[in-house]
């Protein structure tokens, strides 16, 4: 059996050290993902379609990791990796502390030994355990391309990521670059941590920012 150590191959992307901030190129990745809003009035944690659509993000990630294990010819294994999300405004200026007019789209890397046929066949192996949900019919099996970006790791909890977030903008300033985030570029989160479990001072996050030359 191939084992494929997704989190050693990629460690630079979902390990980067806390207390530093990076410029590094991210290679294009295949991702499970989903698109969504949240609702008016709402926010992450209180968003019926983004745990709907996180919901279905692990039940087809851990399904397919099976999946993949019991193959008869050429079996893997791999860990089923981080939820990410990425974050904009459709309209006006991204603000951290306003959350309920965010769009995002909910991703977990998916390896390369996973096609479109292994998708499907997942998808309808939990629509059959769970029941059709819109966020399951919602979700696709890409290749994103992120590019040039800076990138840290937030240690607390998220409503003092701005603090981190300013230190990341200085950081960009500084290298004489221009943050992409506010100009079509997406504001990128990593939870490496389970907010149900982690304390709130010792959660950690990977913020994510595409960037481009000056």
């Amino acid at each position: 059996m191939e084992i494929i150590d997704l989190k050693k191959q990629y460690k630079f992307l979902y390990q980067p050290p806390a207390g530093k901030i990076e410029i590094i190129q991210v290679p294009a990745l295949q991702f499970a993902m989903i698109d969504g809003a949240i609702e008016k009035g709402s926010e992450p944690g209180l968003s019926q379609g983004f745990s709907e659509a996180t919901q279905a993000l692990y039940s087809l990630s851990y399904t397919l990791k099976f999946m993949m294990k019991k193959l008869k010819h050429n079996p893997a294994d791999y860990p089923v990796m981080a939820l990410e999300g990425l974050w904009w405004v459709e309209d006006g200026r991204f603000d951290i502390a306003v959350k309920d007019n965010w769009s995002y789209t909910l991703m977990i890397m998916q390896p390369e030994i996973v096609t479109g046929v292994e998708f499907e066949m997942a998808r309808d192996q939990v629509r059959k355990k769970k029941g059709d949900s819109n966020a399951l019919r919602l979700a696709r099996l890409v290749h994103f391309d992120e590019g040039l970006c800076v990138q840290a790791t937030h240690v607390g909890p998220y409503s003092t990521e701005p603090d981190t977030i300013q230190r990341m903008c200085d950081f960009i300033a500084e290298k004489g670059l221009k943050d992409a985030v506010g100009s079509g570029g997406k504001h990128h989160e990593i939870y490496l941590s389970d907010p149900r479990r982690a304390a709130p001072e010792k959660m950690k996050t990977v913020l994510r920012h595409p960037v481009f030359q000056g």
